[in-house]
């Protein structure tokens, strides 16, 4: 209303509104199955952390243009060769692995060499695990990771394509 108290008179009175023909889109179960695509990525001499972030992205579904934060978009990812992966620095004798039975005594610390020794696919699925959301969802995303410590792994029938380097 205009400031007499009658009907808008002038152009800038009036409301404005803006045509758009754009909808945000929300993906759904469905939509989400449907598109789901299976990768397999040798870890053979890359980095522990740079390789896990590259994985959770896919899991997570960050590189489709249909990503929603509360849908698993995410797509299916198989590792060969995570016995392979490789530290930098003096991480091996140094970086350690803790957990705690919840008894008394029950602290235990195991380092990485150890760990990659006696299971060599648990150091990559931890760094992957750990950056997933801490949720149901997350729960959910990193049942999509097939992790093997050697070249060869169960799934040739899904077809999986290389992992390309973004």
């Amino acid at each position: 209303m205009s400031a007499t108290g009658s009907a808008p008179t002038a152009a800038s009175d009036t409301p404005k509104t803006i045509a758009s023909s754009q909808k945000t889109f929300v993906a759904t179960k469905a939509s989400a199955e449907a598109g789901r695509v299976w990768y397999v990525v040798d870890a053979a001499g890359k980095p522990l952390g740079r390789l896990a972030s590259e994985i959770a992205h896919v899991l997570r579904g960050k590189h489709k243009p249909t990503f929603t934060p509360h849908e698993d978009t995410g797509d299916f990812v198989v590792v060969v060769n995570a016995g392979q992966v490789k530290l930098t620095g003096n991480k091996l004798e140094k970086k350690f692995y803790y957990r705690h039975s919840g008894i008394p005594g029950g602290f235990r610390a195991e380092s990485y060499g150890h760990l990659l020794a006696r299971k060599p696919e648990f150091p990559l699925e931890k760094a992957v695990k750990g950056m997933l959301p801490k949720n149901v969802l997350g729960r959910q995303m990193i049942t999509k990771l097939k992790v093997y410590a050697t070249p060869d792994h169960p799934h040739a029938a899904q077809k999986p394509q290389p992992l390309g380097a973004k």
